[in-house]
């Protein structure tokens, strides 16, 4: 069995305007967040690990002028109903966050395997909806994200 590499990607895509896309999980009826994935090895660059969520889980192309690293990561345990799929003994996951800024809300094409639903909501909204509490916490600092050039 090949394992999880306990280091993952958040990645929040949202508008100019503040709007956030969340997408609903499939192996969780009610779980709403960003899109988020693990490094497939461990030397994959962060950038390129939410680079290739973002299109597996949505179909959208990221480039580095809309992509951005925000340079902040959390350390949170790892939900026991998902860690089997880790290392025997790994609890813990380190979160590295991203933006992806897209011009306007848009239809995006879900990995089924992964999600079944998307919504577009104000990011005040869009954080009360995440299961995650990292994910939560990065909703809340995207005005800070938006503000800051580059």
């Amino acid at each position: 069995m090949t394992y999880k590499i306990p280091e993952s990607v958040l990645v929040v895509i949202y508008t100019p305007a503040g709007y956030v896309l969340l997408i609903e999980r499939a192996d969780a009826p009610g779980y709403w967040q960003s899109v988020t994935g693990s490094r497939e090895t461990p030397d994959e660059p962060l950038w390129e690990t939410a680079r290739r969520e973002v299109a597996e889980e949505t179909g959208l192309f990221a480039t580095p002028a809309t992509l951005k690293d925000w340079k902040e990561a959390r350390v949170y345990e790892i939900y026991p109903r998902w860690r089997h799929r880790y290392a025997p003994g790994v609890t813990r996951n380190t979160e590295h966050r991203f933006g992806l800024r897209v011009p306007e809300p848009v239809s995006v094409t879900l990995s089924s395997r992964e999600h079944v639903r998307q919504v577009w909501l104000p990011w005040q909204e869009a954080a009360l909806q995440c299961f995650s509490w990292t994910n939560q916490e990065a909703l809340r600092d995207l005005p800070r994200h938006m503000a800051t050039p580059g």
